[in-house]
């Protein structure tokens, strides 16, 4: 019987992002909280967003409002990298950069929670930005997948390919 396996990936969908980052724009637009402080997300990129605002309190909470979107929006938190609110002239600039991908210290750290903790007959092989697990029992790679998710790592996984 050939080997099950399965990949281990950190993706984002970036059509549910931009539906998120455009409900986020659109309620900060609407919200009377938010009015004649200029405040604004919008994308900078290709996985970036720019949140900017009259004051840091009012771009905390356009933050805040967009992390709430994309919580609605079943994309973890964890993809999200959002640095302080700086002054940028009369405006406060919150920069935010979406992670994808597992990079290679990450997943040497992944494979070795797999090897320690893991079950005995499960290997891990690191292949470009995702891992491959694979074992001989479905059953083994399942408790792979329970460890993973019980661990407390700081990117999103995503469990793909399983045959």
């Amino acid at each position: 019987m050939a080997d099950s396996s399965f990949d281990v990936v950190s993706k984002i969908d970036r059509q549910e992002v931009d539906n998120a980052l455009n409900q986020a724009s659109k309620e900060v637009g609407q919200r009377f909280d938010f009015r004649g402080t200029n405040a604004s997300v919008a994308w900078s990129g290709e996985l970036g967003v720019t949140i900017k605002a009259d004051t840091e309190e009012r771009a905390k909470a356009a933050l805040e409002v967009f992390k709430e979107k994309l919580v609605k929006r079943s994309i973890s938190l964890k993809a999200l990298d959002a640095g302080e609110p700086r002054p940028s002239g009369k405006q406060y600039l919150i920069a935010c950069a979406l992670r994808q991908g597992i990079d290679a210290d990450r997943a040497r750290k992944i494979a070795k929670l797999i090897r320690d903790e893991g079950p005995k007959a499960v290997q891990a092989q690191i292949q470009g930005d995702q891992l491959r697990v694979s074992g001989k029992k479905r059953d083994d790679l399942q408790a792979v997948q329970a460890l993973l998710r019980g661990a407390d790592l700081d990117v999103a996984l995503q469990f793909v390919n399983y045959r």
